[in-house]
């Protein structure tokens, strides 16, 4: 782990450890390529100016990425997590100079994941549109769906609709196409690289509100992120779904994306 290109110390991460303020977007490295780089480093960005009022160096960025991930065997999992070190609890509206936090870890198993099953929980996460470092209310569902017997927690806002997962995105199959929730939730890069790949296949992609009954009557749902692609959905709320041969086709594709150099 370093902080702008240098081992990083416990003092310099007590700011992100005690207030998590910051941003951050995750990805697989294989080869030094990423896919969807150009939409991760977009992330990066749209939401610097978001947290902190300033552009972020993004060829700084790379670099640093980069180089951990040289230092490391591929493929890997490199997040980037923005964030300044010193700024004031009291004052965050002071002008802060963001810090580039880079962490690796090994990628998971090139096996593919089982079918996960999913329990609903009301929940929307504070500033949606950011992906944030603050992840205690998503891990506090993730956990409580866990205990309820299920592997993760998929959010239902207070108007019923279905969102996201803690660190994913989901997607359905209506018999027609391919379809996003409308609701708010962070716009995934791995989504839209499926977007991209359904079209490919010819498949109609929509977005359009979906409750949580009506989640459960689908032809097929998946959820996304960098680090696993593209997983199919077991069941939601004890409900099983249907195991449909089009995720698996979106879980080829997307795995056979070229990538782009870091």
């Amino acid at each position: 782990m370093e902080l702008n290109g240098h081992p990083v110390s416990t003092g310099e991460l007590a700011g992100l450890a005690l207030y998590g303020y910051g941003h951050f977007t995750t990805m697989l490295v294989t080869d030094l390529r990423v896919r969807g780089l150009d939409l991760h480093m977009e992330r990066l960005s749209r939401d610097c100016r978001t947290l902190f009022g300033t552009e972020l160096d993004i060829l700084r960025v790379r670099e640093l990425a980069r180089r951990s991930a040289r230092a490391h065997p591929s493929p890997s999992v490199v997040r980037v997590t923005v964030f300044d070190p010193h700024m004031d609890l009291g004052r965050p509206s002071d002008r802060q100079l963001p810090h580039i936090l880079v962490s690796t870890r090994p990628a998971p198993s090139g096996t593919a994941p089982p079918p996960v099953r999913l329990g609903t929980r009301p929940f929307t996460r504070d500033t949606p549109q950011v992906k944030g470092t603050g992840l205690f209310g998503a891990v506090r569902q993730r956990r409580a769906a866990q205990l309820d017997g299920h592997d993760d927690a998929l959010f239902v806002g207070v108007d019923g609709r279905v969102s996201e997962g803690p660190t994913w995105n989901i997607g359905f199959l209506d018999g027609g196409g391919l379809v996003w929730p409308q609701a708010p939730c962070l716009p995934g890069v791995t989504t839209a690289l499926v977007s991209r790949v359904a079209e490919d296949l010819g498949v109609p992609v929509s977005t359009r509100p979906i409750s949580s009954a009506a989640s459960t009557r689908t032809a097929g749902a998946f959820v996304t992120n960098a680090a696993t692609g593209v997983r199919p959905v077991a069941a939601i709320d004890g409900v099983h779904l249907p195991q449909a041969a089009l995720v698996r086709k979106f879980a080829a594709a997307y795995a056979d994306l070229p990538g782009e150099p870091l």
